[in-house]
This record gives C-alpha cells, sequence and structure tokens, in this order.
C-alpha cells in the first residue's frame, strides 16, 4: 500500500468487513472523498468510499449516500457495509463492471441514460429526505418566488454526468449518490440537458432527449428558464472563483448556449436573496453538487 492510502487504523476499522486485503486500485476520480478505490480482499471485492470522522459537509455527504441507498438500489450498486470509529466513516459498496457513459451526439447509451432518469424519477423519496431539500442553485436565481420554482417532492441525484451513469453489459448504473436531494422532479433532467450540450449537442437537441423524460414534460417551462439561468450564473462564479479549472469554463459556455436557446436572459439574484445563509450553507457543503470535486 502506498503511502497516499488510509493507514493501519482504518484497514483495521475495515478488516471485519473485508477479510485480508490483497490490493487496493484508487479510483481516478471521486476526489471529494479521501479514499475511493477498488479493494480486493478475502471477503470482497468492495468499491469503497471513506472519509476522515470529522463534522461538515464531506463527512455529511457519506452518511447521505448510505441512507438513500436502500431507496436507490434498483438503479444504483448495493452498499454492503458501513464502517465508522472515531477516526474514520467507510462505505462498501458492490463491484459493477462497466465504462462510462457516452454523451456525445449519436451515442447509442443516450436512450439507456433517457430510461435510467425515468427509473431514478419513478423512485419514492424515503422519509429521511425530507430533511434535504434542494437549495444549491437559490442564490443564482433572481429572487424566492423565482427559487420556489425548483422546490418539489422528487428524489434528485444532483450530479447527472457521464462518469456518474456507468454502462455495463446489459444495463446501466446511477452511481456516486454523494448529495441527493428533494426538489423539482426536472432538476436531474435539466443537469442532463447541460451535460449534453457540453457534449456537443445543439441546445435543441439536448431538450429533445430531454423530452423522452416524463419529469421534463411534466415540468413548467417557466421553471426551466429560472433553471437555466441559475445554472448559468453558477458556473459563470465558479469559473471566475477558479480560473485553472478549464472545465468550469466549459461548463458556463454550455449553459450560456441553453439560455440564448430558451430566450431568457441571465440575471444577477437579489443582493438579499444572494447572501442567504442557508443557500450559502448547503452550497458549501457538497461543492453545488456538480461534481466540481471529481473533474
Amino acid at each position: 500500500m502506498s503511502n497516499s492510502l488510509p493507514p493501519e487504523e482504518f484497514w483495521s476499522l475495515v478488516h471485519p468487513y473485508t477479510g485480508p486485503v490483497t490490493d487496493v486500485e484508487t479510483a481516478s476520480r471521486g476526489f471529494s472523498s479521501d479514499l475511493t478505490a477498488l479493494v480486493r480482499c478475502g471477503k470482497g471485492p468492495f468499491f469503497v468510499k471513506a472519509m476522515l470522522n470529522r463534522p461538515g459537509g464531506r463527512r455529511d455527504s457519506l452518511v447521505r449516500e448510505a441512507l438513500v441507498n436502500p431507496t436507490v438500489k434498483p438503479v444504483a450498486p448495493a452498499l454492503l457495509w458501513h464502517a465508522e470509529n472515531e477516526g474514520w466513516v467507510a462505505l462498501g459498496f458492490e463491484v459493477v463492471e462497466g465504462r462510462s457513459a457516452d454523451f456525445e451526439p449519436g451515442s447509442p447509451d443516450l436512450p439507456a441514460v433517457v430510461d435510467t432518469l425515468n427509473w431514478i424519477n419513478a423512485l419514492d423519496p424515503p422519509e429521511i429526505a425530507r430533511d434535504w431539500p434542494e437549495t444549491r442553485w437559490d442564490r443564482f436565481a433572481r429572487d424566492k418566488a423565482e427559487a420556489d420554482l425548483f422546490r418539489g417532492e422528487g428524489l434528485l441525484h444532483t450530479d447527472i454526468n457521464p462518469s456518474n451513469l456507468i454502462v455495463g453489459q446489459d444495463r446501466m448504473w446511477a452511481v456516486d449518490w454523494a448529495w441527493p436531494t428533494r426538489g423539482a422532479a426536472f432538476i436531474d433532467v435539466a443537469c442532463l440537458v447541460l451535460q449534453l450540450i457540453a457534449a456537443g449537442h445543439t441546445a435543441q437537441g439536448a431538450e429533445s432527449w430531454a423530452a423522452h423524460c416524463q419529469a421534463w414534460r411534466n415540468a413548467d417551462p417557466a421553471a426551466i428558464d429560472a433553471f437555466a439561468t441559475a445554472t448559468f450564473g453558477m458556473y459563470r462564479s465558479r469559473a471566475s472563483r477558479f480560473p485553472d479549472a478549464s472545465w468550469l469554463d466549459d461548463m458556463a459556455t454550455a449553459a450560456r448556449a441553453w439560455v440564448l436557446h430558451r430566450g431568457v436572459a441571465p440575471r444577477p439574484p437579489s443582493p438579499a436573496h444572494a447572501s442567504c445563509d442557508g443557500c450559502s450553507a448547503d452550497a458549501d457543503a457538497h461543492d453545488l453538487g456538480l461534481g466540481a470535486a471529481d473533474r
């Protein structure tokens, strides 16, 4: 094991679940965790996510992922064990074989992507999700009335991107439920639209795929307009804060194309709403839920 891996005390914690560990293959993404790795072991293999047991958003995201897993197992790898002590929190998932989905125009994966989002939308949120309202886009809305359009009873993944949709031999999995929330059901589909534009689709073409999702067809167009402009504001803000992260510029460009297609101009939020403490707390808790930590 390399020096970048957790210390022996961590492996002692998980030993009852893993048995002797023979190999640890760290993931190329998933940097929001202190350990994200395929662990080959006597009782495994397992896909393991672990964090130092410190209060805050990153630990809370792992707790949420454990709590939501019984609900999302129809579309996600099963959580097989959960270990925790004063130093560490660790989750052991079943290992699924596959590759990241291809979002580019003409990809044969796109029908399965749409089906997976429809499947997620059909899941009944667990009772605990009532404590997880989606507010991360609120600070970029024009006002409270516009932010209220993002409210709803849908269970949301909130980080729909190619790396989080895994194509297996005969099915697709939605992985990395690191910050599930409860909100307007169209939000996950809207996240897909943005990702499709970033992958090379026209905004019109991206929305034509979204139209295969019931949540999109049921959505108020004004809510989609508000979400598109808030998303543009979000990425524009983050790109200015992190100028070396070129992917943020790419996403801001995609969001701008989407806003222009919908014929709505990006608007700055009102000062009172932009400084909402609750909105800031949610955003800081998991990096706006848009995969920034994993790029």
